[in-house]
């Protein structure tokens, strides 16, 4: 049995496969192919379907038009080694997104991103975890060192 993450895009979801993969390292597209023949997501040909991976992870992802849109109860987390990995990324996904008001980032296609670098996610007091996550709306998580800063006090 295997558990993969789905990704419903609108358009494009081709080129979002590949930004997406040449992001992370253990990344990959395993197959691209059109539904073949009259589905509920439309024609034959109409909708595009792939498998791949992103950070050793397996995802699908189907590009079959409007649906319901991406939201806050569903993004990909991101734990990076270092705070200048972070920012990368961060500033890759920024280049056609937004960052939210609670801290995500938004991406081009709509996605939801959580990038941290691992020490922002694991604080050794109690104390400086809650300031993190207080000061993660406020510096957007656009800076890690902001979040790390703001653990520190």
């Amino acid at each position: 049995m295997k558990v993969r993450r789905h990704l419903w895009f609108k358009r494009d979801m081709e080129s979002a496969v590949r930004f997406y993969t040449s992001l992370l390292p253990d990344s990959s597209i395993g197959w691209i192919s059109l539904i073949p023949a009259n589905s509920p997501s439309g024609p034959a040909g109409s909708a595009k379907l792939a498998g791949f991976t992103l950070g050793g992870q397996h995802f699908m992802a189907i590009e079959a038009g409007p649906l319901d849109p991406c939201d806050y109860g569903s993004s990909i987390t991101v734990e990076c080694a270092t705070h200048a990995e972070a920012n990368r990324l961060r500033s890759a996904l920024l280049e056609k997104g937004t960052i939210e008001p609670n801290g995500l980032l938004r991406d081009g296609w709509g996605l939801y991103w959580d990038i941290s670098p691992k020490q922002s996610l694991i604080a050794a007091d109690r104390a400086g975890t809650a300031r993190a996550a207080h000061a993660a709306p406020s510096t957007a998580r656009s800076s890690s060192g902001g979040l790390a800063a703001a653990a520190r006090g």
